[in-house]
């Protein structure tokens, strides 16, 4: 779960990979004696052509993503940034900032010379011709990723991703999760936020567990990924000795916005911002509200039978050191449902399909985990036979 961010930083080497390359390419190429010669200043002529002619590509990537994400924000959720992040438009850019590279310092290495090499133009060409099939990959996933059906697919297969590598052992009623004793003696302390208001994006628990073993030490962590901290918040709380919060600070990553990497939880917003948006009166679109209630059937129900905490860590010895607070199956029901209860309210066909997702849900949940989804499956069938009493049906004549 907890690992340091590595996106960013292969965006990042990605472009000084393919600059690079394009610099030594554009160097070597003009020297080689391959094949049949052409005329060196068509050659040249081609080449600053075909570079700052890439760069309307460029600019064609950038547009391509203002647009998208400026339509997913409106449409969907605000909080939807699946193309802007998708690998495809980055390395598109990048490999169009190697030909442009690769073109522009060949063009310069023909220098005076009479003739080239045929091989040259022929590079040339299959690179242009690369960069145009990314940008064709690159309208494809656009295209793609202004689609309903699409976006709610991308949302599930993060979270079916994520959720099999957190959730890996079954759900046991009788475990009791006991918090162990501080591991050394002394005070605790709280250590406070101090900077200006961020989101925890990521926690890195294997050096939290190395510094906490290192000063015997127990780290209570108050805010999870996901969450906003704020200046003078408490972050967490240090049993066994004294940490400064430069020690803490330097093992969280924090953003401007919830990221997939450690918050189980943004698929279960994800989905209830796209059906409260399609519930919303300016938008009155039941029908999405429904496609996107799907989906958090499908979420709830592969977490039912789970166990859900796994938010503690300990050291080789077996000691506990690092506890991170996680969502429990309470806050994942009432994430998913209880604003939408509220919107589908004045919609039939979204309050049935609520009321049926909650009647699937406590059948497939086991017993323990059946209160807090028997509650909600309740207020459905009050709301539902009260507003509309004509067409709304007991849940016990539906089965």
């Amino acid at each position: 779960m907890f690992q340091p961010p590595t996106r960013a930083m292969r965006r990042d080497l990605t472009q000084l990979i393919c600059a690079l390359g394009g610099l030594a390419l554009g160097l070597v190429a003009p020297m080689a004696d391959v094949g049949p010669a052409v005329e060196a200043s068509r050659v040249a002529t081609m080449l600053f052509t075909v570079g700052f002619g890439v760069i309307s590509l460029v600019s064609i990537i950038y547009s391509m993503l203002f647009l998208v994400v400026q339509f997913s924000a409106s449409t969907f959720t605000p909080r939807l940034a699946f193309f802007r992040d998708e690998p495809i438009v980055w390395r598109a850019f990048a490999f169009a900032v190697g030909v442009f590279v690769f073109c522009v310092v060949a063009g310069l290495a023909i220098g005076a010379r009479d003739q080239v090499s045929a091989l040259l133009p022929c590079v040339a060409m299959v690179l242009t011709l690369v960069a145009l099939a990314l940008m064709r990959s690159l309208q494809t996933k656009a295209f793609d990723s202004i689609q309903l059906a699409h976006s709610l697919t991308a949302i599930a297969t993060r979270a079916h991703l994520s959720y099999d590598g957190l959730y890996v052992r079954p759900y046991d009623p009788g475990r009791t999760a006991a918090a162990p004793p501080p591991p050394g003696a002394g005070t605790g302390s709280t250590v406070r936020w101090s900077g200006p208001a961020t989101v925890i994006q990521q926690i890195d628990v294997a050096a939290l567990v190395a510094v906490a073993q290192r000063h015997d030490c127990a780290i209570d962590f108050r805010v999870t990924p996901g969450r906003t901290v704020s200046r003078g918040m408490a972050l967490a709380e240090v049993t066994g000795a004294e940490l400064p919060e430069e020690v803490l600070r330097e093992a969280v990553v924090t953003g401007v916005e919830r990221t997939f990497h450690q918050d189980p939880e943004l698929p279960f917003r994800l989905l209830a911002d796209i059906a409260l948006r399609a519930l919303s009166p300016a938008v009155n679109d039941p029908a999405t509200a429904v496609e996107s209630m799907d989906r958090l059937e499908d979420l709830l129900t592969r977490l039912a039978d789970r166990e859900l905490d796994f938010g503690r860590f300990a050291d080789g010895a077996g000691r506990m050191r690092v506890t991170v607070p996680v969502p429990d199956w309470e806050q994942y029901v009432r994430t998913a449902c209880d604003d939408i209860a509220v919107a589908a309210a004045g919609s039939p066909m979204a309050l049935r399909r609520l009321h049926d997702l909650l009647g699937r849900l406590l059948e497939r949940s086991p017993e323990a985990r059946r209160a807090v989804v028997r509650e909600r499956l309740e207020w459905t069938e009050r709301t539902g036979s009260a507003a509309y009493p004509l067409i709304w049906t007991p849940r016990e004549e539906c089965s």
